[in-house]
């Protein structure tokens, strides 16, 4: 599809795209909304998550572990702007609108800090605190900084700052 702009797509167009009923297409998805938020959720699977290649096993120091997954996740959002930066925004837009879309595409990425720090915190909020304070690191929204000479010297002040209240 050649379109830029998701409320431009019908459910049909998707459907004829790829080459299934529109009513196969409702089996999976209840409208519109629920389909972008699965598409946003596999995009960012497939171009954040999958792409943060450290050894959960190596470390005996579960803060070092961390500094150097969340560094990794920065630098996988970092990576999937700056090689398709339209492709970014279409699969990130939708996202930074709904903020509980956020939060389930985020889930995973919690589960992963929870597990990292050991917490058994089942609505994973210390998680969800720690990714929070990397905003500047992680949403759409500060994208054009994330090229600035300063981008890890500006990652390791606030590394520094959230590091003893862990």
């Amino acid at each position: 599809m050649e379109r830029t702009e998701k409320s431009e797509v019908t459910l049909s167009q998707i459907a004829d795209e790829l080459s299934i009923t529109h009513a196969a297409l409702y089996k999976h998805f209840k409208n519109k909304q629920e389909l972008w938020a699965a598409v946003s959720k596999s995009w960012f699977n497939r171009m954040i998550s999958e792409q943060i290649q450290i050894d959960m096993t190596n470390s005996a120091n579960p803060k070092e572990l961390l500094h150097d997954w969340l560094w990794a996740f920065a630098n996988a959002k970092k990576l999937a702007y700056n090689e398709n930066p339209k492709m970014f925004a279409l699969n990130t837009q939708y996202v930074d609108s709904n903020p509980l879309v956020l939060r389930d595409v985020l889930w995973d990425s919690y589960q992963i800090i929870d597990g990292i720090m050991d917490y058994h915190d089942p609505r994973f909020e210390r998680a969800e605190a720690i990714l929070s304070a990397f905003a500047v690191f992680s949403l759409p929204s500060f994208k054009e900084s994330w090229n600035f000479p300063d981008y890890q010297d500006r990652f390791e002040r606030i590394w520094r700052l959230i590091k003893q209240g862990l």
